[in-house]
């Protein structure tokens, strides 16, 4: 059974059997698509079926994680081990979804539950993640943007409990500002903004999603081998039971991102 997709809007329900029908795209795969998260587990939780659906589309699709995991660990022993065993962890998970080029796992190695810290960018010191001498969230994203050029963008909801999701969704928005234009160029030139799309991963949307993806028995076990596939992280085990217990469904909640213009407020002052 193939996917099926639907798109809600205020009037009804607009269904699809294609990504090409669900987004408006003329070839997706044509198109390249970027999964941001902070941590290296929120794709497959999130996203999975939806990273899944644009591998098998022929889509260029790449994920990024923020951070190293190195508070994941659920052990004494593991703590020393911990990055090392998720980025193993990270590649396996991603295979089980259809990406299989490392190239395409973009790992920023920021610290994990410290992310605070990296707000904006500066010049960096030993020790801190760089790319052309500096640091910082909207750094490390303006060059990956600029590089990859995703047609597409999926990121966590600003909502999500999690500080590092909320930290990512606010730092990913300005840094699309940013690349988009002609500052900080040795992180590359100006790239096209792309169209953004919210993933729930540790609460629900802030407000009700927008596109809703159903697949059958095996496309979820895929995405259940994917989550499956980052066994040291056992404190997820009661958001794992919740996946499953919803079954083969994610959704996705469109961001009408676009810079400010006067003229979207003229006609409430007219006459």
């Amino acid at each position: 059974m193939p996917n099926y997709y639907a798109r809600r809007s205020a009037q009804k329900v607009y269904r699809y059997d294609s990504l090409e029908g669900i987004t408006g795209s003329k070839d997706v795969s044509k198109e390249t698509w970027l999964f941001a998260c902070p941590h290296d587990d929120d794709i497959a939780i999130g996203g999975g079926l939806w990273m899944k659906a644009a591998c098998e589309a022929g889509a260029d699709v790449h994920l990024l994680a923020a951070t190293d995991g190195r508070m994941g660990y659920c052990t004494p022993e593991e703590k020393d081990t911990i990055v090392r065993t998720r980025a193993a962890e990270l590649i396996d998970s991603c295979a089980a979804l259809g990406l299989t080029d490392q190239n395409k796992i973009h790992l920023l190695g920021f610290p994990d539950c410290d992310l605070g810290q990296y707000v904006g960018r500066r010049p960096a010191v030993a020790g801190d993640p760089q790319t052309a001498g500096h640091t910082g969230l909207q750094n490390a994203f303006v060059e990956r943007l600029r590089a990859i050029k995703p047609h597409r963008l999926f990121m966590p909801s600003p909502m999500d409990y999690h500080p590092d999701h909320q930290i990512v969704h606010n730092e990913m928005q300005i840094s699309l500002f940013h690349a988009n234009g002609a500052i900080w160029p040795e992180l590359g030139g100006p790239t096209d903004v792309p169209e953004v799309y919210e993933m729930a991963i540790y609460c629900d949307f802030p407000e009700p999603p927008d596109l809703q993806l159903t697949c059958d028995d095996a496309t979820f076990q895929a995405k259940l081998d994917a989550i499956a596939a980052y066994k040291s992280q056992k404190q997820i085990d009661a958001l794992v039971q919740k996946v499953k217990d919803a079954g083969a469904v994610e959704y996705l909640r469109e961001v009408n991102f676009k810079f400010y213009s006067a003229t979207a407020y003229l006609h409430l002052f007219e006459d």
